[in-house]
């Protein structure tokens, strides 16, 4: 396995929905890299939905549709800069 080499301005960034804070850098308008905590997943009400219905309080999770709308109404505010990664 390659060790990932891009760097990335990493800002943080709060669901609009539940609160969660996580860490979100955006390489591109396609490309967003988020950095979740146990505490911000735990706190995303999406996530515990999910678990709540698959009834063991875990397991992957596709993404939290909330944090993907903050995250570009973050970028529309300016508030989350799109930049390239760089591999310094």
């Amino acid at each position: 396995m390659r060790a990932d080499e891009r760097r990335g301005s990493v800002q943080p960034v709060r669901c609009a929905r539940c609160g969660a804070a996580v860490q979100v850098a955006k390489f591109s308008p396609q490309h967003t890299s988020v950095q979740w905590t146990a505490e911000a997943a735990a706190c995303c009400a999406e996530f515990r939905a999910v678990w709540a219905a698959a009834g063991n309080g875990g397991g992957p999770i596709e993404g939290c549709r909330a944090l993907r709308d903050s995250i570009d109404a973050a970028v529309a505010a300016g508030l989350l800069a799109v930049c390239p990664p760089s591999y310094e």
